[in-house]
């Protein structure tokens, strides 16, 4: 998909600022800058076809992980975004709602397969399918399952719901007409490995299957996320450390003058009439924030790492505007 506004894109940042990638501080994209660490792999991994036992141990941990009820079932796939192009197709094209400002890739992919978007505030009754990001990008704003819609169709995108747990609407009462969306690359910090997930009923899980096709994930991804999964001692801690670094990052940014608007642990939204200018500025630093060009007066900033961003982040703030 293109003409679609991301985080990322040190590569166009640099034909306009200058600089090597090695010399650019990346914000704008919300991932975790802390990744899960990644152990050697056997060589099979690499050389061999995924097998079914493979996926088979990437999805029962993620059934695990997600406490995933038992009637509905779990798709791996390269990343959300396939999913996301993949779900306009599950059903004739009519009128689906997203719930907005939000991102907008799943509008693109909607338009794309031929349906009438419509980017609400507030859901109207008369759509065969709705969205809704939870907890929202970029605001952070969170959904209650009560607060859902009743159509044929609903799609809740969760890519940032892991560092905040007790936001996600997947619990045993989930109605079959949910379709649940999960993001490996941004709580894990893998967002390179391309892994995400589809939680739906069996009827939808079966479209999506046949669309996706064989060896949908590769096998350094079955590894890697079986094991990440799995490994409950490390979300638990991360969970804690990205809600410190969070509190840290919001003083920073209200120290600096910014209205703080949302955000997630993985995020902060701020609001200021200079936000451009900040941008703008902040690149020629060769530090890379989040703009929107809906939304001028947005700026949307991730974490910094290690000790030495946060720094190079406080200084660069601390310039005059």
């Amino acid at each position: 998909m293109t003409n679609i506004e991301h985080g990322g894109g040190i590569d166009a940042a640099i034909a306009i600022y200058g600089g090597e990638r090695a010399d650019w501080l990346d914000l704008s994209t919300g991932i975790n800058p802390v990744g899960y660490p990644v152990p050697p792999l056997a060589a099979a991994v690499w050389s061999d076809l995924p097998d079914n036992a493979a996926q088979n141990r990437l999805l029962a941990a993620a059934r695990a992980f997600w406490n995933v009820p038992n009637h509905l079932e779990i798709i791996a796939a390269t990343g959300t975004s396939a999913l996301i192009a993949a779900i306009p197709r599950l059903a004739t094209a009519g009128i689906v709602e997203i719930f907005s400002p939000t991102y907008g890739e799943h509008a693109v992919a909607f338009r794309q397969a031929g349906w009438e978007v419509a980017e609400v505030g507030a859901w109207s009754g008369r759509a065969s399918t709705a969205v809704l990001v939870n907890p929202n990008n970029p605001d952070g704003r969170v959904h209650l399952l009560a607060s859902l819609p009743n159509c044929p169709l609903v799609v809740v995108d969760e890519s940032f719901a892991d560092a905040m747990p007790r936001t996600s609407v997947l619990y045993a009462a989930t109605p079959d007409n949910h379709l649940i969306l999960k993001s490996f690359g941004k709580f894990w910090g893998l967002a390179g490995l391309r892994l995400g997930f589809a939680i739906c009923a069996p009827d939808l899980a079966k479209k999506l299957r046949a669309m996706l096709g064989p060896w949908a994930v590769s096998g350094p991804a079955l590894a890697i996320g079986a094991l990440a999964l799995s490994d409950r001692l490390w979300r638990v801690s991360e969970i804690g450390r990205l809600q410190r670094s969070c509190q840290r990052l919001n003083a920073l940014l209200a120290n600096a003058g910014f209205e703080i608007t949302g955000g997630t642990p993985l995020f902060t939204l701020v609001k200021s009439a200079k936000a451009a200018h900040i941008h703008r500025t902040l690149a020629q630093d060769h530090i890379l924030t989040r703009k929107f060009a809906a939304q001028p007066e947005w700026l949307r900033l991730g974490l910094p790492g290690i000790e030495t961003d946060w720094l190079r982040l406080e200084i660069a703030l601390a310039k005059p505007a």
